[in-house]
């Protein structure tokens, strides 16, 4: 658990200092450059870039892109919405999280997405604890989406982490699946990861590898922790010192 603990102060502490340090003309690529010299100085290795031989130490999309976009010369302007996961590993041990950043202005619209796409990822997580159903934190995120009119991105789920970057429980549906019956084994470790939208039901290839885009286009966010399945409920371990 201290491993587990230690990876996730890591990565959130990364997120964190990234999400500051986003300002108008930088490029994604120097954005992910800040992000690397902060998990190598804390010793830890980029998940993706390690895994899968990701092209960056981590992911960064903005406004059309929901997840899986590689840093580049891509400049950040004024009201982009600019997505920053970041996952590493240190001795052995992985976590896995991120969020959505508004650079203002934005209009109120967007920056209530981000409010609210915080909220959906802790009503799930509240859904957490040995025992339960997996499908409990998705009715629980499809919930709050409906009362708030907004659309949940129904083909990227959320995931075990751990012992690897992706491993068992996969897919963990963040909207309403009655069907999963699984549950969650105390100190099962995973990820809650809504992706609450402003429209889009979808998340399609862009053709690069990587890049996936809202379908239908519109604005989505992404907010995501690491977490553990105890008898007391969930146990988040990605949250920044």
């Amino acid at each position: 658990m201290k491993r587990l603990q230690e990876i996730g102060r890591i990565v959130a502490d990364t997120l964190k200092a990234m999400a500051t340090a986003i300002e108008p003309g930088m490029t994604t690529a120097e954005l992910d450059a800040i992000g690397r010299k902060l998990l190598e100085d804390a010793g830890a290795q980029s998940a993706p870039e390690q895994t899968y031989g990701f092209p960056g130490a981590t992911c960064i999309s903005i406004n059309e892109e929901i997840a899986h976009g590689i840093p580049g010369e891509r400049r950040i302007k004024q009201g982009d919405l600019v997505n920053i996961d970041v996952s590493a590993v240190k001795n052995g041990v992985y976590a896995d999280t991120g969020a959505s950043v508004p650079v203002p202005p934005v209009t109120k619209a967007i920056d209530r997405l981000c409010r609210d796409g915080r909220k959906a990822m802790w009503a799930g997580i509240r859904q957490v604890g040995a025992n339960r159903r997996f499908s409990e934190v998705g009715h629980a995120i499809g919930t709050f989406a409906r009362k708030n009119r907004y659309t949940l991105v129904q083909n990227l789920a959320s995931h075990g982490v751990g012992h690897s970057l992706h491993e068992y429980p996969e897919e963990i549906a963040t909207w309403p699946n009655p069907s999963d019956h699984r549950r969650m084994d105390d100190g099962l470790v995973f990820t809650i990861e809504p992706f609450l939208s402003l429209g889009a039901d979808w998340a399609e290839d862009s053709g690069d590898g990587w890049t996936l885009l809202s379908s239908p286009s519109r604005p989505t966010v992404q907010f995501e922790h690491t977490v553990v399945a105890t008898k007391k409920g969930p146990l988040v371990v990605t949250l920044p010192s």
